[in-house]
């Protein structure tokens, strides 16, 4: 897990993206020369978050037996030029009969899904090429 082979060639931007067992495309859209077939990196990043978050309140909601009948999460990014930083947008709605206090403690465990771990804290790139 955490290993992704990504492959380009030369079909402007359209990119195959594995992890071994599965494969997806990655594009960017028309209006920025890609032909739109997949998520863009952007959008990639945000799924990210978003369906480990989902995942993640939907195991400790199955674990303490709570009425959750469905998590739906929006996430975007957003830019500020002016001081260099990115802020994520997430907003998650619960469908089920949930009670105030576990809408609360749902909300506390979203921040400890792994993928909101790594975006939050240190992150380092070191970037090495074949040739």
């Amino acid at each position: 897990m955490g290993k992704i082979n990504a492959y380009t060639a030369t079909e402007h931007y359209q990119t195959r993206l594995s992890n071994g067992r599965r494969e997806i495309l990655a594009d960017e859209p028309l209006e920025l020369g890609g032909q739109d077939l997949g998520f863009a990196p952007e959008d990639l990043l945000c799924s990210a978050l978003a369906a480990c978050t989902n995942i993640t309140l939907r195991m400790y909601a199955d674990r303490k037996e709570w009425p959750l009948e469905a998590i739906h999460t929006d996430v975007e990014i957003v830019r500020n030029a002016d001081n260099n930083t990115n802020t994520f947008i997430r907003k998650i709605k619960f469908d089920g009969p949930l009670d105030e206090s576990q809408q609360q403690r749902l909300l506390q465990i979203a921040g400890l899904c792994p993928v909101h771990k790594i975006l939050s804290g240190q992150l380092a790139i070191e970037t090495t090429a074949d040739f």
